[in-house]
């Protein structure tokens, strides 16, 4: 059993905890300032030890950032370039400066619950309105991540019992951005508009490609008597340099491909070897995202006078043109290299309202000429006055 004793500082009283840890060997604790303190440490310490949890404080002394190298490796080596460039950002920016010199036996769950709480501050302008001081739910989730994956190792390593920043309950939830589609007149123009890039805007808008996965296309890629296009390939750009990896899903698809989308990419490929790219850019390399407002995209939708969009966007308008189209949810799941076609619904659920309401007509069509009572039978009371009542004058 632990024992306690006290001992004089130029301070005051302080109290000591002289404990057995589990494999016999004596250790100490000192510091405690009233003796309740080191009564309840000696508790825990013994409960910790009855349930094989026990861990030695001297094992928790190491910090956050001494934890955080091996960590950072391991997800650079487990998750693509584009992700883990995130990850890095997101630790330099919001995790060191607060935790790295943190000892992990130090943190406590109320510390970050309110760092939490301080990155995604809001507050309320003189009118009323929230106003976003801090940062976005995506930044806040990730930033959050990276702390509690740390402490999950330290946990593993058996350097802490249980990690402190699980069980937040102030976590933000990200707010789904409002799909935009455009109608096939709508892409049509945007199309003419785009110019020597109209061929690309019917492929991200009539097949689904995302960006990375159409300018990483080349010309083997492009089956024109199957008319089928095969994605393998994803070219992200990271910083200033493209990094080519596997599709999101790393899983190579099939994508079907309209023939007047076809009939445009053959202009695309004339003149052009298998393993060229079908839209290079200017430098005969990968294009690079049109993301300014100059950007030959953007100034295609101000001619084109629709909804300001992105490239993506185009993806939804794919999903959107499938659908109203009559393409089953399976075959557009394929399409768009969703993990699975629950994703699918998911995702574009809002395309699917009205399928919603047609299910009243349909049910109406199928089932009103049935047996239905028009009213409800009489109560067996009813029937028995009136038998006793006999039949109603003429």
């Amino acid at each position: 059993m632990a024992t306690i004793e006290s001992y004089d500082t130029a301070t005051g009283k302080r109290y000591m905890v002289r404990f057995r840890t589990p494999d016999r060997t004596q250790s100490k604790k000192r510091g405690f300032k009233t003796k309740r303190d080191a009564e309840r440490f000696a508790a825990t310490v013994e409960v910790e030890k009855m349930r094989g949890e026990y861990v030695p404080p001297s094992l928790g002394r190491i910090t956050v950032g001494e934890l955080a190298p091996d960590w950072l490796a391991r997800k650079q080596v487990d998750t693509k370039p584009s992700t883990y460039r995130a990850i890095d950002s997101s630790w330099r920016t919001h995790v060191e400066p607060k935790w790295a010199k943190t000892r992990i036996s130090d943190i406590k769950l109320g510390a970050v619950e309110r760092w939490i709480a301080d990155l995604g501050r809001v507050d309320l302008n003189d009118d009323g309105e929230v106003v976003v001081k801090g940062s976005g739910a995506t930044v806040v989730i990730r930033a959050y991540g990276i702390l509690a994956g740390i402490l999950d190792d330290a946990v593993k390593v058996g350097r802490i019992a249980k990690n402190p920043a699980r069980g937040v309950e102030n976590l933000p939830r990200k707010s789904k951005r409002r799909h935009k589609y455009l109608s096939a007149d709508d892409v049509a123009t945007l199309a003419h508009e785009a110019g020597k890039n109209g061929a690309l805007v019917l492929v991200l808008a009539y097949c689904g490609l995302r960006w990375g996965e159409a300018i990483g296309l080349r010309v083997r890629d492009v089956n024109f008597l199957r008319r089928r296009l095969t994605v393998h390939e994803n070219a992200v750009q990271v910083g200033m340099v493209h990094v080519v990896g596997t599709t999101k899903g790393d899983k190579v698809r099939s994508v079907p491909v309209p023939a007047f989308v076809l009939e445009a990419m053959v202009k695309q490929c004339e003149g052009r070897g298998r393993d060229d790219l079908v839209f290079p850019g200017k430098d005969g390399g990968y294009m690079r995202r049109p993301v300014s407002h100059s950007g030959w995209f953007q100034l295609a939708v101000e001619r084109a006078g629709i909804e300001r969009i992105t490239p993506h966007d185009l993806r939804h308008t794919a999903a959107s043109l499938a659908v109203s189209a009559g393409v089953n949810v399976k075959a557009l799941q394929r399409m768009l290299g969703h993990a699975s076609a629950a994703m699918t619904l998911d995702t574009y659920s809002d395309l699917f309202d009205e399928d919603l309401d047609a299910v009243a007509v349909v049910l109406d069509q199928a089932y009103s000429t049935a047996r239905v009572p028009r009213m409800c039978p009489p109560e067996p009371e009813a029937i028995a006055t009136t038998a006793q009542k006999g039949p109603s004058p003429a």
